[in-house]
């Protein structure tokens, strides 16, 4: 009987117990966190909780994207956990980089059976060199004349369609491909890490690089201005070779690290996936220039009546009109750079008005943009314009009634005609060039003219030929009359 009524109280002082423990642990829980020493803002600032809130998509998403680029190259094994992968590349070798399609079934039918747009590009990964790429790119160019930075290796690429490499970006190539299909791209890099290094003593650690990647879909005007993804992958680049040499020293410094440390680093992969990222800046320029092949066939200046040279430039007056005014706002002078194609410099100078520009020495845009480009900019702000190799003087011989003055009373005209000249300028002291600047003067095509003749000694007609352009002196003078061909519509043009 004393059992039974006594068992009821000790479960009592037992739940007693029991809950007065639970509740001084929730105080002392309570406590620790007041304190402050391990409050949740404290705690959500410790690196690991940054890298993976970096990682996060936007708006907590897990978006799957469009498009997926895997490098066919192995990454180091002597990078550290949450640490971005690292690639070894050899100078000049064919690297595939895969083309995925990541969409599923129903997402972006817009796509459906129609080109996108990418574009490669090889980037400094350091900020600092970021800053000053042109002028790095411009030290590069000439140092290798001829060479570029990124080529594509066209006959191993599957899959891609009208691959271009802009002569003026040499560290940038873009092509169509179709996302259905499968599509391999073959890249070259040309340069290697160290050629970018402040002081080159030997034994330096190369600057790292970006292999970035950014696509665009078409829009209704047919260019291709709309981003849909861009992802980009780091990478160092060593003479031939040296890549399989490092990464066999990093795979020889794993080995004799102790199983502990071994946890503190990534495994190396056989190929290298580009991680997303953010388009790159100097995107928006690149397509909004003219990118021939891509909106239409290629450039063609058709020889109609009036019509320009379908070689040629315009002539030195023409050029010299496009000034920068003082006058000019920010917004005028970026538009100035662009017409004027120094589009990658519009950046640098985004708060310079006409004026701020028109200020700069000679050696001060040589110092901002290189050399090559430097000059370039300061000749055009100066509004400086190439003399041409070769200028004649001609007049139309049925110009000379039309400007005849009235004669006197006592007779005397000779004193009172004038003749009306025409400047042509010469660049390549060639017939042909000859030929194409008297259609403009004429009005009329260049096929029209058949053949053109100098009026030599006692008469005689000589056929100009290139040899005998060359030959001409400085501002010649020539009357020039016209003959025509009877077995054609054309005509004979004869200088006197």
């Amino acid at each position: 009987m004393s059992w039974a009524l006594k068992l009821p109280l000790t479960d009592e002082v037992i739940e007693s117990g029991l809950a007065q423990d639970f509740d001084a642990s929730l105080s002392g829980i309570g406590q620790e966190l007041g304190a402050g020493a391990y409050s949740m803002s404290d705690v959500l600032a410790l690196p690991i909780f940054k890298q993976e809130e970096s990682n996060l998509p936007p708006d907590n998403e897990n978006k799957i994207l469009p498009f997926q680029y895997v490098l066919c190259a192995a990454t180091s094994p002597a990078v550290k956990l949450h640490d971005e992968t690292l690639t070894y590349l050899n100078q000049g070798q064919s690297y595939e980089i895969r083309m995925l399609d990541n969409r599923k079934i129903g997402e972006l039918p817009e796509l459906n059976g129609k080109m996108v747009k990418s574009i490669i590009r090889v980037v400094f990964h350091d900020r600092r060199l970021q800053y000053t790429e042109h002028q790095q790119l411009e030290g590069w160019r000439w140092n290798r004349p001829g060479d570029r930075i990124l080529d594509l290796d066209i006959p191993m690429s599957v899959g891609i369609i009208d691959p271009r490499a802009n002569p003026t970006q040499l560290n940038t190539v873009e092509f169509l491909w179709d996302p259905s299909k499968r599509t391999s791209v073959f890249i070259q890099v040309h340069c290697i890490s160290t050629e970018f290094t402040m002081r080159k003593h030997g034994g330096e650690k190369g600057v790292p690089f970006r292999i970035q990647i950014d696509t665009f879909n078409e829009n209704e005007a047919g260019e291709y201005t709309e981003h849909l993804h861009s992802a980009s992958c780091q990478v160092k680049v060593f003479k031939p070779k040296g890549a399989d040499r490092k990464q066999k020293t990093d795979r020889e410094k794993m080995e004799k690290r102790a199983p502990q440390e071994k946890e503190k680093y990534q495994p190396s992969y056989e190929t290298t996936i580009l991680t997303e990222c953010s388009p790159w800046p100097e995107v928006t320029y690149v397509n909004n220039s003219p990118t021939p092949g891509f909106n239409s066939t290629h450039n063609t200046f058709p020889v109609a009546e009036g019509n320009g040279s379908p070689n040629h430039q315009p002539e030195p007056v023409i050029q010299a009109a496009d000034n920068l005014l003082p006058t000019a706002t920010p917004q005028d002078a970026q538009q100035w750079l662009l017409r004027n194609r120094f589009s990658p410099f519009c950046r640098l100078f985004t708060s310079f008005s006409g004026a701020d520009l028109l200020k700069l020495t000679r050696e001060d845009v040589i110092q901002i943009c290189g050399p090559a480009d430097g000059i370039r900019l300061f000749n055009a702000l100066k509004g400086r314009v190439v003399r041409p190799r070769l200028t004649i003087y001609v007049c139309q011989e049925s110009q000379q009634a039309w400007e005849q003055q009235p004669k006197h009373e006592n007779g005397d005209a000779a004193a009172n005609t004038f003749f009306v000249y025409h400047a042509i300028y010469l660049e390549e002291l060639t017939a042909a060039e000859l030929t194409e600047k008297i259609a403009q003067l004429f009005n009329i095509s260049p096929r029209q003219i058949n053949q053109i003749f100098k009026q030599g000694p006692t008469g005689i007609h000589v056929l100009v030929s290139d040899e005998m352009i060359q030959n001409f002196q400085e501002e010649v003078c020539f009357v020039l009359d016209t003959m025509k061909d009877d077995t054609n519509d054309g005509y004979h043009i004869i200088l006197k």
